[in-house]
């Protein structure tokens, strides 16, 4: 290349960089960051468990600041900080407005003490999360809680027309699955066979409250035939009772 076409090249670089560097440069408010300010802030959300008002004040910092200056990802993670919020989406719309799009949890379960799972099984925390009501109650070690949740789906799936509604499901550290109903009896399914101890179970509950009319407070399905029941003060004897299988 001669020397001639080197300095045109030259030449056409430092032009275009003198033509790009003021776009770029008011793009990512490097400079005029005081112009064009943000006057309008539009909300779409549920406001279900999320006030507009708290969504404004998060995203306050941006209001007033030069269009082109609005750092879209900070005001994303200011609003994504409030309880209840599981994603959001900004965006800037000519001239002056900025339009935020608000995603809330749905909670789907109870998690432990203070926690709340949602609808596409994530664990979160609000305040006032053990208050809600209408929830089921699901516990055990946090690495299994997609089991616990399939167990409940499932269990409460067999258990439909069986007169028996559960409203909660225990793991142990031991791996002990435990069913708890609405009536606040506690079904102990243990470890072992717990699919075929539920269906066994299902299957000839109707049978035994034929027999002992009135909510029983406690079933053991640990046992290798059959399982055992107990009714409050000492009614009927346990309805089915086999040799354990001792898997406590």
């Amino acid at each position: 290349m001669s020397g001639q076409a080197l300095q045109r090249l030259l030449a056409w670089g430092i032009a275009l960089t003198l033509v790009a560097l003021p776009v770029v440069g008011l793009l990512n408010g490097w400079y005029a960051a005081d112009r064009w300010p943000v006057r309008q802030l539009e909300l779409h959300a549920e406001f279900a468990n999320v006030s507009a008002e708290q969504i404004r004040a998060a995203a306050s910092p941006a209001i007033g600041t030069g269009f082109f200056a609005v750092d879209l990802a900070s005001v994303q993670r200011n609003v994504a900080q409030l309880p209840w919020v599981e994603r959001v989406e900004a965006r800037k719309r000519w001239p002056d407005t900025l339009v935020l799009r608000v995603f809330e949890q749905h909670p789907f379960a109870h998690w432990g003490e203070n926690r709340l799972i949602s609808r596409d099984g994530r664990l979160f925390e609000v305040p006032g999360s053990a208050d809600i009501q209408g929830l089921p109650k699901l516990s055990g070690p946090d690495e299994r809680m997609p089991d616990v949740v399939r167990f409940y789906t499932d269990a409460a799936s067999r258990l439909t027309g069986s007169g028996l509604t559960i409203t909660g499901v225990e793991l142990s550290a031991r791996g002990s699955w435990t069913l708890v109903l609405d009536s606040g009896a506690r079904v102990v399914v243990g470890r072992e066979q717990v699919q075929e101890r539920l269906s066994r179970f299902v299957d000839i509950y109707p049978r035994v409250a034929a027999l002992n009319p009135g909510a029983f407070e406690y079933a053991d399905l640990r046992y290798s035939n059959g399982f055992a029941m107990k009714w409050p003060d000492a009614a009927p004897p346990p309805a089915v009772t086999l040799s354990p299988a001792g898997d406590a």
